[in-house]
């Protein structure tokens, strides 16, 4: 096998052809912020566009695409929204008259 920076990868074992526990085929590791720069990069190019345009674009794909501008809404809320049901729950049986009145006509 062929030393990466002075490590071999292990040749027996379980962890065949794996590195060593600590060791790393790229021990300098990646330079610091190097991941980070472009994102922040896009990030600002986007903000910087959406601050020209983004009315405008939100306007047009309600307009014209009203199925993405929906699925754009869905993606944005939360996985999980927890409505409170301001109404007790009864069984029909513990219902009044008045509340089965109601529910029938669907003011409930």
């Amino acid at each position: 096998m062929t030393a990466i920076n002075g490590t071999l990868p292990e040749s027996t074992g379980i962890n065949r052809g794996q590195w060593q526990a600590g060791r790393s085929g790229n021990p300098a590791g990646r330079p610091k912020g190097a991941r980070g720069k472009l994102g922040e990069t896009f990030l600002n190019a986007l903000a910087e566009d959406f601050a020209t345009n983004g009315i405008g674009v939100i306007e047009a794909v309600r307009q014209e695409r009203p199925h993405e501008y929906l699925k754009i809404i869905a993606t944005i809320l939360p996985k999980q929204m927890q409505l409170e049901d301001l109404t007790p729950r009864k069984k029909a049986e513990d219902l009044t008259d008045d509340e089965l009145a109601s529910i029938a006509v669907g003011n409930a």
